[in-house]
């Protein structure tokens, strides 16, 4: 695999600044503000976060199959199956985990450039470009469709469970594909409103955001 382009540095302390004027600096503040943007909520970006949640869904739907197959009784063949589906479950889920977590990582790493970049100055005209309302807008509404679906998923297998008509395991397996849907769903919910909050107060208050680690964070 191709490995990631490198971030770029945060802007560097005032006594150790080359730039030769105003001009250079907000040209290079520019640069890495629409770079990280891009990085952000960019359509590849976005496309890799559906790819994920589809991994997600297939390495659990490996180990559900397992666990429906096991039915009421235990029998050999059921062992097998849950032996075999679990392991090749376990295989995509755990990789896709890491990099979903190193990818949120990575996000709140991106989120303190673009505040340390922005405190660089002011410049609401310029800055305007940096909403990308159309991108935020879309990561904002696939989200929210399969946070909803996941909590309708998770609520309505615990409310319609049966006993002698739904076993254990169709319960864990909906449940479980549901709980992946909706904590992706809140990831994505979360990038999207909190990048649109930071363009705003970038381009309508009366001073940059604070280069502070709270937030950073929000």
């Amino acid at each position: 695999m191709p490995r990631r382009t490198p971030l770029p540095p945060p802007p560097p302390p005032v006594e150790i600044r080359t730039w030769p004027d105003r001009d250079a600096m907000l040209a290079d503040r520019a640069a890495v503000l629409h770079d990280l943007t891009r990085r952000t909520l960019g359509t590849p970006k976005l496309l890799l976060f559906l790819l994920a949640v589809a991994l997600l869904q297939l390495g659990w739907g490996c180990v559900g199959a397992g666990l429906v197959s096991m039915g009421p009784g235990v029998d050999p063949v059921s062992l097998v199956l849950l032996a075999v589906g679990g392991a090749i479950g376990i295989a995509i889920l755990v990789p896709t985990a890491l990099a979903v977590a190193f990818g949120v990582r990575r996000d709140r790493r991106m989120r303190e450039l673009l505040c340390q970049w922005a405190a660089l100055a002011r410049t609401p005209a310029r800055d305007a470009g940096l909403r990308r309302p159309v991108l935020s807008m879309a990561w904002l509404l696939v989200s929210f469709a399969l946070g909803a679906l996941g909590l309708w998923t998770s609520f309505a297998t615990s409310a319609t469970a049966r006993p002698g008509s739904t076993t254990y395991g169709e319960v864990a397996y909906l449940i479980g594909a549901g709980t992946i849907l909706w904590v992706m769903g809140l990831i994505g919910v979360v990038k999207a409103v909190s990048h649109y909050r930071w363009a705003i107060r970038l381009t309508v208050t009366s001073a940059p955001p604070a280069n502070t680690a709270a937030d950073a964070h929000r």
